[in-house]
């Protein structure tokens, strides 16, 4: 399958390309069948499956602080970030952050205080100055027993802002500098890592992000992609363990291909990961936890609705 370009959306996440998964399959039929079968079932039994699955409880949940009308570069208050864990607490038992400034520091504490477990990322990128503030508050975290698992970078290959030796050189350099019992790791879409084993071989654990949805999947095969994808990586992992950081389903927006942003899509899509990740007893944050409308102008309406929450912060599919 090809990537239909008139039916690609104008504006594309940069944080993920399409068609990857195909050059990486030696022509495996990736329209598979794998999860759960929905054919016959009504909205309200998918919303029913969806309800229990979500009240089963997540391994993680990505926290998406920022409010309405804020955007990244915006300081965020310490009651924005208590209201928000306050509604996901109950559903997951690791959070993930993205960034250690700007009132993201804040984030691992307040997780703390309501029992949960901690993947704390610093954001790395050209901007050299500002990647040591990072590093170093990524550090104090850790050394007050906030961080569980330590992020360095977040998808900084695929936004092209910094060499594969770069990346290495700040995770030799966070590593040498974090309590040696924290485990350390890079987050990129998993495809970097097949493409440069040598970022798999500098972490202590292998954080990828995976989206079927932005490689054109027909949500009925999309849970075949990302079992794949998690296949691939665990080949160039040599025994360390896989990640999965970020994966999930717009509710609406631009198809991308096969790959339909629905309501009913992201409820069936939410629905396989959560059975298949339990039972093969694989680690994994969901994106999102509320959506982001700051994202709109990057990534179009589709960028925004990832969220299992929305910008009132209500649930979007209970």
């Amino acid at each position: 399958a090809t990537i239909d370009p008139k039916k690609a959306p104008k504006t594309r996440s940069s944080a993920y390309s399409p068609c990857q998964l195909l050059a990486w399959s030696n022509r495996l039929n990736l329209n598979a069948m794998a999860g759960l079968n929905f054919s016959g079932k009504t909205t309200a039994e998918i919303k029913s499956l969806f309800s229990k699955a979500l009240h089963n409880g997540l391994h993680g949940l990505c926290f998406s602080p920022y409010a309405e009308g804020q955007g990244t570069g915006d300081i965020l208050s310490e009651s924005q970030i208590r209201r928000r864990m306050e509604i996901i607490a109950p559903y997951t038992k690791w959070v993930r952050s993205f960034s250690c400034t700007e009132g993201n520091e804040l984030i691992p504490k307040v997780a703390r205080e309501k029992g949960l477990k901690t993947m704390v990322g610093a954001w790395i990128s050209q901007d050299k100055e500002r990647n040591e503030r990072e590093i170093k508050a990524l550090v104090k975290l850790a050394e007050e027993g906030l961080v569980d698992i330590a992020a360095v970078g977040n998808e900084v290959l695929q936004r092209n802002e910094l060499s594969e030796q770069e990346i290495i050189k700040y995770i030799q350099q966070v590593r040498a500098l974090l309590p040696k019992h924290i485990p350390l790791g890079y987050v990129d879409a998993y495809y970097h890592f097949l493409d440069k084993p040598a970022l798999a071989d500098a972490c202590d654990v292998v954080l990828i992000n995976c989206y079927p949805f932005w490689e054109g999947a027909d949500n009925e095969h999309a849970l075949h992609y990302i079992q794949r994808m998690y296949e691939l990586t665990k080949q160039v992992a040599k025994g360390k363990k896989v990640i999965i950081t970020e994966t999930g389903w717009p509710s609406k927006g631009q198809n991308v291909q096969d790959a339909n942003p629905s309501a009913e899509n992201a409820m069936k899509y939410f629905i396989n990961m959560q059975h298949w990740t339990k039972d093969e007893n694989i680690e994994m944050f969901y994106f999102s936890s509320f959506d982001e409308s700051w994202k709109l102008h990057h990534e179009g309406e589709v960028g925004t609705q990832w969220g299992l929450w929305d910008i009132n912060e209500k649930q979007k599919f209970g």
